[in-house]
């Protein structure tokens, strides 16, 4: 008789990115108010015990979701913006594309409507995304911004509300993708968006040669 294989062990320091990956799939599906622990714990095939070993409570695993996948993509934003040496409006589309590659095209794109959902009744949490995320990242596109209107290559402009148009048109379709797309009939195309959306902000950014010449 053929032995029996021993049962597959899992290693220990794997259980993190496991409940992690099971959380952020929970958050995203349910939201933050209506995910359990307990259905965190058994997504990931570990017991609630094994759970509370990593994280003391819900808000601690959220705040962990967004610590190991988002907030990396902020710093390779800042790492980009550091070392660019191209025009600004290069710098914008680097920006724009590395946040869309690794968060607007993956389970994390649904993070976004659920604070908006719940930060209200969740200030805790929806203050920690904002200090992490949000004013990083806006400080990211505040500094592109800056950095072409310094040099001319854009027209000057109010820039914390040019933050807000930059940002607005990705943030909506993020949204709307997680809500309201299921109410659309037809399959929405996102690429087809941000090619229009950045084709925009080319020539709305842009210095017109009669503001050069004042």
């Amino acid at each position: 008789m053929p032995a029996i294989p021993a049962p597959r062990r899992r290693r220990k320091e794997a259980r993190p990115s496991e409940l992690l990956a099971a959380a952020l799939d929970l958050f995203v599906e349910k939201g933050f108010a209506a995910t359990r622990l307990e259905d965190v714990a058994t997504r990931a095939s570990v017991s609630k015990g094994t759970l509370y070993l990593y994280y003391e409570n819900k808000e601690a695993l959220f705040k962990a979701v967004i610590r190991e996948g988002i907030v990396p993509v902020i710093a390779e934003g800042e790492a980009i913006a550091a070392k660019h040496a191209g025009c600004s409006f290069e710098l914008l589309e680097k920006l724009l594309d590395n946040w869309w590659s690794k968060i607007g095209q993956t389970a994390y794109a649904g993070i976004p409507k659920l604070i908006v959902a719940e930060a209200r009744n969740f200030p805790e949490v929806a203050s920690f995304y904002y200090e992490n995320v949000i004013s990083r990242g806006r400080a990211l596109v505040g500094f592109a911004l800056q950095r072409g209107m310094a040099s001319g290559e854009f027209r000057s402009l109010d820039v914390e509300t040019t933050i807000d148009v930059v940002i607005a048109p990705i943030l909506m379709l993020l949204i709307w993708r997680h809500s309201m797309s299921c109410c659309q009939g037809i399959e929405s195309n996102p690429q087809l968006y941000l090619q229009i959306h950045m084709d925009l902000l080319r020539h709305g950014l842009r210095k017109m040669e009669k503001e050069s010449q004042v």
